[in-house]
């Protein structure tokens, strides 16, 4: 029963339904709440004693001892008798939580907003909104201990922290006046805060209120002298300069090219014209590696210019429309499956309609669409596709049009279980090949394909120094996106070479980041699937709070979520109901699970079907061709599988 833990306002505790779990009396939560302080560190028994009595009567380390069991009964009520704690754990000289840091309000709230640091605003402020709603009251309010004091102040300093982060975020997204109220409230309660007053100086100006900004910096520097004998910081002097100067500087260096190029193309350019619509896939190509919201916006208008193209009813213009749009793709399930149809179908049309002398570039171009927007696919026509677009693109050695094809290569080497060296083959010509002609974007794809294929054959060094050339070069070229991939490796790797908690909480801390990443295929239901992997690798039950989204991954964690569950009847039923995984970056894995499942019911076909997907990916990691997850070595699974083949009739 996965239990929850919350000390952000009263202690307390909940089981899986959100139920409030009996903690007994004042002294057990005391010990509980002295625990969840503790951060999973041990706290040895005399300790607990002095933080739990001024005057520690005779007999109370009895009584810490006997507080733990009954905490115990509670937290676990299904463990059997002689079973070791798994939540509340002895250790040493003296008792540790072993909660996942998901499951601790507290613990969560930190690791959310040191990660919000380096996210995007709109992430940003969706995380922060949603951490400080989980507090409740004063931390740990029911205690007055020194242990208490330390860590309420501790946790006070953190959440003033994401107050002035959310404000941050929301005058980066031009939402100066949504941030004046909160902000006044925070100055008002902690006047000693100076990032505080200038953020909220910097909001009224940005809201057009000038006279409130500089009425609000003249109150800080009188406050923080009287109160605190202090002159303002540089941070409040700059403000309280450029306000008085009623700054409004003119746009210089990148900004006013911009404005310049983007004002003379307006003036210049007939609307309606195909130049203007050819051209507007050029800056939606550019906008799609910006952030999540130019990746999301050029999905969006990347339809409507195809669309557009169409109904001029030139197939090559339409071609040229299409196949203009060659950004990296790097994740093979599509973020938006029905949209991609759309436009294999539209590629598909504008190829038949080219006619005998259309240029072999355009309908390259057009192959190696139909082979990227065609992931996860068992067709054989991608396939070819594909091949025919690097054929073609060698022919003409255009190094480009080369890349758009390799990476539609790369797409289609999803046949089969076990393809990890061709994609890593692929991932080598792509680095090479984009570091001769300077293709900044294609070079941070071949790293981050290499960085997966390098993980499936377990060779992590490789892949930490691709990892690692991504991020100087996302970091060189603004583009934020490379951490998602990045990021997720790093919490995998945790889970390939380090401890079970260890790894438990590096995913939770990358999936902190996903939330409003701009794709969906990444960012819906991929943190469970890897929770779920890794418990099944380390034999773990499957236990998930019942309102889990799995996302696209529901048919193939069901069947261990309801053995978990004791329901072996429904998880024979749903077994039956899984279909084969998508050929794409999670087969091993999803095979792995589906083999799993099917062992512990002993329903025999599924594990034949299972042993012989995975057979050709023997020597690999399970899952960790994507980057982001894995289930463990595919020979522990055959291995499992095999010995219970074996030992079943038939």
């Amino acid at each position: 029963m996965p239990v929850g833990f919350g000390v952000l306002g009263p202690v307390t505790a909940w089981d899986d339904a959100g139920e409030p779990v009996d903690l007994k009396g004042p002294r057990h939560r005391a010990v509980l709440a002295r625990l969840v302080a503790a951060r999973g560190r041990v706290v040895p028994v005399g300790q607990i004693v002095d933080d739990l009595w001024d005057d520690p009567p005779a007999g109370a380390v009895g009584a810490v001892r006997t507080f733990v069991a009954a905490l115990r009964r509670r937290l676990e009520p299904r463990r059997p008798p002689r079973e070791a704690a798994r939540l509340l754990v002895t250790e040493g000289p003296g008792y540790a939580l072993r909660a996942d840091p998901g499951t601790v309000d507290a613990w969560r709230f930190e690791d959310t907003v040191n990660a919000v640091a380096d996210a995007l605003p709109r992430a940003a402020l969706d995380r922060l909104d949603a951490a400080l709603g989980w507090w409740r009251g004063p931390a740990y309010a029911d205690f007055d201990q020194p242990w208490a004091h330390a860590e309420r102040s501790r946790l006070d300093q953190i959440r003033l922290t994401a107050v002035e982060r959310r404000a941050e975020a929301l005058l980066a997204l031009d939402r100066a006046a949504d941030a004046v109220p909160d902000l006044d409230a925070h100055v008002a309660a902690y006047p000693w805060r100076e990032d505080g007053w200038a953020l909220l100086a910097s909001a009224l100006y940005r809201a057009g209120r000038q006279a409130d900004a500089l009425a609000v910096l003249r109150r800080a520097r009188e406050l923080l002298r009287d109160q605190l004998g202090l002159d303002p910081g540089p941070r409040l002097r700059r403000l309280e300069t450029d306000l008085l100067r009623q700054a409004e500087p003119e746009p210089t260096g990148a900004a006013r090219v911009w404005a310049e190029t983007a004002a003379a193309y307006e003036r210049s350019v007939v609307p309606g014209a195909r130049a203007r619509l050819e051209s507007t896939v050029g800056l939606l190509r550019s906008l799609a590696v910006t952030g999540p919201g130019g990746l999301e916006a050029a999905r969006d208008h990347r339809e409507a210019a195809t669309s557009a193209a169409e109904q001029l009813g030139d197939p090559e213009f339409t071609a040229r429309v299409i196949g203009g749009y060659d950004v990296p793709a790097i994740w093979t399930r599509s973020d938006d499956p029905a949209q991609a149809a759309r436009v294999v179908a539209a590629a598909q049309r504008a190829l038949a309609g080219l006619g005998p002398d259309a240029p072999e570039a355009t309908r390259a171009r057009l192959l190696a669409t139909v082979a990227i927007e065609s992931r996860g696919t068992a067709s054989p026509g991608p396939a070819q596709a594909a091949r025919e677009a690097e054929a073609i693109a060698r022919r003409m050695a255009d190094p480009a049009l080369l890349a758009q094809a390799l990476n539609g290569v790369y797409m289609q080497t999803f046949q089969r279980a076990g393809l990890a060296p061709q994609r890593d083959a692929v991932g080598v010509e792509l680095v090479a090949l984009a570091a001769r002609h300077g293709l900044a974007t294609v070079e941070i794809l071949g790293h981050l394909i290499r960085v997966q294929a390098r993980s499936a054959l377990a060779d992590f060094t490789t892949a930490d120094a691709h990892a690692e050339a991504a991020d100087r070069l996302a970091a060189r070229h603004e583009s934020p996106l490379v951490g998602v991939f990045t990021g997720g490796y790093r919490a995998m790797r945790t889970a390939a070479t380090g401890a079970y908690p260890d790894a438990e909480a590096a995913y939770r801390s990358w999936a902190t980041g996903l939330a409003g990443c701009g794709m969906p295929g990444v960012e819906r239901g991929l943190l469970p699937l890897a929770l779920l992997c890794l418990r099944v690798w380390h034999d773990r039950p499957a236990d998930f709070p019942a309102d889990t989204d799995w996302g696209p991954y529901a048919p193939w964690a069901r069947p261990l979520v309801l053995l978990s569950a004791g329901r072996r009847d429904e998880a024979a039923s749903a077994l039956r109901r899984t279909p084969a995984p998508p050929r794409d970056l999670l087969q091993e894995a999803l095979w792995c699970l589906t083999g799993r499942a099917a062992v512990a019911l002993g329903d025999r076909d599924v594990m034949l079907r299972a042993r012989d997907a995975l057979a050709p990916a023997a020597g690999e990691v399970a899952g960790a061709g994507s980057g982001l997850l894995t289930v463990g070595p595919v020979a522990a699974h055959l291995d499992r599988i095999t010995a219970a083949l074996l030992g079943s009739p038939g």
